[in-house]
């Protein structure tokens, strides 16, 4: 019988303990100035993320940087947008930054916008959609891929995966190199006791420090509040609410 899996070697999902807040490593706006003739010298790769180097630990200075993951124009083009949708006073939109959490400030702030989204440049994606529900996955494993845990553990909600500590998170990455994910064909969202769940179908690969390479199918179900009276723009948002992954065969 397969046994299905709440995490595994590399995904590391279910621990004992409490809370704890994560360190957010970044830097704020003010981003190093690209000539506009590079606007078009490398296209965004959005298929498989740059591999982390071998040896990289979860210290701050080995968060992958967007520009070493998509190239300098790509990861300026990325800066540019967060730049002009954030209402934060230091938003991280820098390109020294890893691109989760960029596109994470970019996902929160058009969220902040409402209605008002759809009529905004930026907000390419409806902060609302089933689209923007399969975006939190691939948030959330940009950032296991740059080391970024703190914007990977925010993807379960401002307080993190209920039930486990960060620094468990943490080290159950401490070993992997790389991670990519590949979503599936998603079921329309279906709503439930004041809250809408997306399921999204994902296969994950990832290559650890060693060289050896691990394969997962299953399952993240992410979740928001429907749209009631004094809902917040944080609960309106998507995090995971739940995963079930295996060892692919």
């Amino acid at each position: 019988m397969t046994r299905w899996l709440a995490g595994a070697l590399v995904l590391p999902l279910a621990a004992c303990g409490g809370g704890g807040e994560p360190e957010r490593n970044m830097v704020t706006a003010a981003p190093s100035p690209v000539a506009d003739a590079t606007a078009a010298a490398e296209p965004t790769r959005t298929n498989l993320p740059a591999p982390i180097k071998t040896g990289a630990t979860s210290a701050p200075d080995a968060v992958l940087s967007c520009s070493a993951e998509r190239g300098q124009a790509a990861a300026q083009r990325l800066v540019n947008i967060c730049t002009s949708v954030s209402p934060a006073t230091h938003p991280p939109c820098n390109a020294v930054n890893s691109c989760a959490i960029i596109e994470d400030e970019i996902a929160r702030s058009c969220a902040l916008l409402g209605d008002d989204a759809g009529k905004t440049a930026g907000c390419a994606v409806d902060p609302k959609s089933d689209a923007a529900a399969a975006d939190v996955v691939r948030r959330y494993y940009s950032a296991i891929n740059a080391h970024d845990y703190g914007t990977a553990w925010t993807q379960w909600g401002p307080d993190g995966r209920p039930g486990q500590r960060f620094a468990d998170f943490q080290k159950g990455f401490a070993n992997t190199r790389a991670t990519s994910v590949t979503i599936g064909r998603m079921p329309p969202s279906e709503g439930a006791a004041g809250s809408i769940y997306a399921t999204v179908p994902v296969t994950v690969n990832a290559q650890l420090d060693d060289g050896r390479q691990q394969r997962f199918v299953g399952q993240y179900v992410v979740r928001r509040v429907n749209d009631v009276p004094g809902a917040s723009a944080e609960q309106l948002r998507w995090h995971i609410d739940s995963a079930m992954l295996k060892p692919a065969t």
